[in-house]
């Protein structure tokens, strides 16, 4: 049996498409412009607008940790215990919600109640604010305003010889609290800062003078070379306390008159209007060039060699 074969006309391969005519072509792009014509063109088309995000200003957000504190207080349970317990004036004691409690918590709650002040519970990020640091350890204390005397009333209750400790840049308020805790100790008639460039009486500087700051007369002024001229009006000698001083500390010659002691920055020293106005540069002896004093030890070491004098 034999297979009978396709027909050969149906194997012939199909012709390839007939190419489209030149009427069509020209229909077809005569479509495509209507088209593009309807697109409205990029220049034309509406300008994309943005609602831009809108946020508070800067000024009124409030700090979350390292800003500046709302009110002079003392953070952290150490410190606090110890501030409570050097009887730093204080007007109430802030504990954080749900700050755990331990021994020095409960005893600076207890402290709080013997000194008769208020106990508030705030938010954590209330205290925050309050102190100007989140390392507060949930509990702050906030410190009265500290009331200074007047530069003159000084002068006129000073007794004879007088000896009163000044301070030109001293920063540091440790340092501060520590000079006037030495004034008292060695009978000083007071310690006078100036308003600028300069630490004040805050809480730090209460603890670190460990309540001579009760007893002692601070004065702050506006001006420390008017402070100096107003101090020899009234009979003293104005010395001040640099490396670099005129005269040695064993052969100081002023030791038992009345003196007005200016200590300036560990840094910097005495500001140059201060150690012109100044009677003499005093300096403390060292047996290494290389060595340096903090400022609140060399004032206490003046301060104990005059009063060593002024007893022979």
């Amino acid at each position: 049996m034999t297979k009978q074969l396709r027909n050969p006309a149906r194997m012939k391969p199909k012709p390839a498409a007939k190419p489209a005519a030149k009427s069509e072509r020209k229909q077809q792009a005569t479509k495509q412009e209507k088209r593009a014509a309807r697109r409205p063109k990029r220049d034309d088309a509406p300008a994309r607008t943005t609602t831009p995000r809108t946020t508070a200003p800067r000024s009124t957000r409030a700090p979350r940790s390292g800003g500046k504190p709302t009110q002079d207080a003392v953070a952290g349970r150490n410190p606090v215990v110890e501030a409570l317990r050097a009887g730093v004036p204080a007007t109430e004691l802030i504990i954080a919600s749900r700050a755990e409690m331990d021994e020095r918590m409960l005893e600076a709650l207890r402290l709080a109640k013997n000194a008769n002040l208020a106990i508030k519970e705030v938010a954590r990020g209330v205290l925050d604010i309050i102190t100007g640091t989140t390392n507060h350890q949930g509990v702050g204390l906030v410190i009265k305003e500290f009331q200074y005397a007047k530069f003159e009333d000084l002068l006129d209750k000073s007794k004879h010889p007088s000896l009163i400790i000044g301070m030109d840049g001293v920063t540091d308020p440790h340092n501060l609290g520590a000079i006037v805790r030495s004034a008292s100790a060695f009978g000083a008639d007071g310690v006078v800062i100036p308003e600028r460039r300069n630490a004040s009486m805050t809480g730090s500087a209460w603890k670190s003078s460990a309540g001579a700051a009760a007893r002692m007369p601070i004065a702050q002024v506006t001006n420390l070379v008017r402070s100096i001229e107003d101090a020899k009006k009234a009979g003293l000698f104005v010395v001040g306390l640099d490396a670099d001083g005129q005269e040695s500390l064993p052969n100081f010659s002023l030791a038992k008159d009345s003196v007005y002691v200016i200590v300036g920055s560990e840094g910097k020293g005495l500001s140059r209007l201060v150690r012109e106005k100044c009677d003499l540069i005093l300096s403390i002896p060292m047996n290494s060039e290389m060595e340096s004093l903090n400022a609140s030890v060399a004032t206490a070491i003046v301060m104990h060699w005059i009063a060593a004098e002024r007893a022979k």
